[in-house]
């Protein structure tokens, strides 16, 4: 007859909720896996399922109960490694949208806005159609499976310990990674940002010359057919720089943590 010990229970338990914690943050805020429409419980039943699929590979989990001081901890610091790595590919989603805000307001589409479930405000237009595109690309390159991996291996790179809240670099990781929102939005948008501040230039000088111009009358048409213009145009070649920022933000989190 099978016995089982509640020494054998417990290590089964720790060897599963360690693992399950850090798998949850990931799911909770990654791209996809986190968006508002995927009801919770197939959520927390993909976190379930991957869980049973790590668990037993695991090694030297600690012996520490879950309900203790330490095992609160571990809890914790299980967490924000998922949160941060579901973070780092989020900002890079992040930055589609500054670019998509970026563009709207310089052509004069800020006002063509609606509210959006998955960030529970009002974003621009142009931002979902860009949005949306990367998610195709994101999903057509299978970097949402990559991105499992890279959570199944940083159990090998950072095993359940209690080490990450005393590592200051950690953190630094975390901050440099939001570095991505800013840097990459920018250089999105700037085609459509240049050729914009050319048009607003020339209607400038245009006004300057013929002040009997009604530049609210020609200036409004101007700029949104120009933006719509320079977006059609450059949307062929778009997936190229979003294709390389998604992978270079695949990459940082495989090699940050």
């Amino acid at each position: 007859m099978i016995e089982i010990s509640s020494d054998q229970l417990e290590i089964w338990f720790n060897s599963f909720i360690w693992p399950l914690t850090r798998i949850l943050g990931l799911i909770a805020v990654a791209p996809v896996f986190g968006h508002r429409a995927i009801p919770r419980r197939i959520k927390i039943g993909l976190g379930v399922f991957i869980t049973l699929l790590v668990a037993p590979t695991l090694e030297n989990i600690p012996p520490i109960s879950p309900s203790s001081l330490s095992g609160i901890f571990i809890l914790i610091e299980q967490f924000i490694i998922g949160l941060a790595m579901g973070l780092t590919i989020q900002m890079v989603f992040a930055s589609i949208d500054l670019a998509g805000n970026l563009i709207s307001m310089t052509m004069g589409l800020g006002f063509a806005s609606f509210f959006d479930v998955q960030t529970q405000a009002t974003t621009q237009v142009i931002s979902q159609v860009l949005i949306i595109i990367m998610t195709m690309v994101y999903l057509s390159l299978n970097l949402h499976l990559v991105l499992l991996s890279t959570l199944v291996e940083s159990f090998v790179r950072l095993p359940v310990s209690t080490s990450l809240l005393n590592q200051p670099d950690t953190w630094m990781q975390i901050m440099h990674a939001a570095s991505i929102i800013f840097s990459s939005g920018v250089q999105l948008a700037l085609p459509i940002i240049a050729a914009l501040l050319v048009t607003n230039l020339a209607l400038g000088i245009l006004t300057r010359a013929a002040p009997q111009l009604n530049l609210f009358g020609i200036g409004f048409p101007l700029t949104l057919i120009i933006g719509l213009l320079m977006l059609f145009i450059i949307m062929p070649y778009l997936s190229v720089p979003i294709q390389s920022v998604l992978e270079r933000a695949v990459q940082r989190t495989a090699l940050g943590w």
